[in-house]
């Protein structure tokens, strides 16, 4: 028996190769093959465009992917979301889908765009989101583009963002959030009530989650004499609790300790300044909770 298992093939394909790296499982795709090697003899990969991803899940044709939730939304997917994995191509945060106009427009609310047209690839959700609001508008599907298309080809559109910036360099300005969206873990409802297939699932979800928590963080070793741990300690965030113990010499302490990666060239100068020696910083892969 296999898992198959869709990788999503495009903006979020290189994250997703590199998360599972971190959870463990070497995934290595080929430019002319739809089905990446991993390193797991029980799970079988497929590419498969985020987009899709849901609706294949959903029939079957996959037992478990990974995708957007505007994708799952827009699809109105019937699957198992297995877990939320906050990470996206730029960022490890969310991304939205706003609505936008140009930055000469009147338009001030979703209530302004009555009788108008409105560009996006996310139509589906679009649809129910004006409907929401009472509003009849045309939305149209957006091949590609979609920033250019205000004011000639459409009134507004419907875009996904993270920072903003694409949208502020094609002068547009944005009116309202459509929907916020993640990266998730999805199964199918057959496959997830499969024994076999759930407890692995369970174990890629354990890892994957692992490999999360431990993004934007680092460990620190470091050895002090005893009669100057606390001042190493108040170096330390407040919120973070060390593993203490004692060495060869009973002087002599180790202190281990994970801390933000952005934090280390502040609190590195500190730790040696209060007492710190052969300090170490390494690595992590996983964080499993």
């Amino acid at each position: 028996m296999k898992l198959k298992l869709g990788i999503p093939k495009g903006s979020l394909e290189h994250a997703t190769v590199d998360l599972f790296r971190r959870a463990g499982y070497t995934i290595t795709a080929s430019s002319r093959s739809y089905f990446p090697a991993i390193d797991d003899p029980d799970i079988e990969c497929m590419l498969i465009r985020a987009q899709e991803m849901a609706r294949y899940v959903a029939d079957g044709v996959l037992d478990a992917g990974l995708t957007g939730r505007d994708w799952v939304e827009e699809n109105e997917a019937q699957v198992v979301t297995i877990a939320d994995l906050i990470y996206a191509k730029q960022s490890f945060g969310k991304v939205r889908w706003v609505l936008a106009v140009p930055e000469s427009s009147p338009v001030q609310t979703v209530k302004d765009l009555e009788g108008k047209v409105i560009a996006t690839e996310l139509v589906g959700a679009t649809r129910r989101y004006l409907a929401a609001n009472g509003v009849t508008a045309k939305v149209e599907f957006s091949w590609g583009a979609t920033e250019v298309k205000p004011p000639k080809l459409a009134d507004a559109i419907v875009e996904v963002t993270e920072t903003g910036s694409s949208l502020r360099a094609n002068k547009l300005r944005i009116v309202e959030t459509v929907l916020e969206s993640n990266t998730q873990f999805i199964a199918n409802a057959s496959a997830w009530n499969d024994e076999w297939k759930h407890e692995k699932l369970g174990d890629i979800r354990l890892l994957l989650e692992g490999a999360i928590n431990a993004m934007g963080k680092v460990g620190l070793m470091l050895n002090v004499e005893k009669h100057q741990l606390q001042a190493v300690l108040d170096v330390l965030p407040a919120l973070k609790k060390p593993t203490i113990s004692t060495l060869s010499d009973d002087q002599w302490l180790a202190v281990n300790t994970i801390i933000d990666e952005s934090t280390v060239r502040t609190i590195i100068p500190r730790l040696k300044g209060a007492g710190a020696q052969g300090i170490v910083e390494y690595p992590l892969n996983k964080i499993v909770m």
